[in-house]
């Protein structure tokens, strides 16, 4: 019996095709994909938080806290670079 290899056929394409059209967003358009992977991974990190805290924090208020977390995070990784390497800016 034959395998049918579609998924080898079609997957690497579509995967090639989506990494492609990503590389050119991001070059084009930096800071809204940057803007978009911040709220995906806030996605992942929101219900952690809403899960730790229990009935303390409403929805709203732990996807604030855990965006607030990500700025944080974002704004230290930027000064950290800033520091260190100040003749890139």
């Amino acid at each position: 019996m034959k395998r049918n290899n579609l998924l080898n056929d079609v997957l690497p394409n579509n995967v090639q095709e989506a990494i492609g059209l990503a590389q050119m967003l991001k070059q084009r358009h930096p800071i809204p994909v940057q803007i978009f992977l911040v709220m995906c991974l806030n996605l992942i990190i929101a219900p952690a938080v809403y899960a730790a805290a229990g009935e303390d924090f409403t929805r709203k208020s732990a996807w604030a806290l855990s965006l607030l977390g990500l700025v944080i995070v974002g704004l230290a990784i930027y000064l950290g670079v800033v520091i260190f390497q100040p003749e890139r800016f």
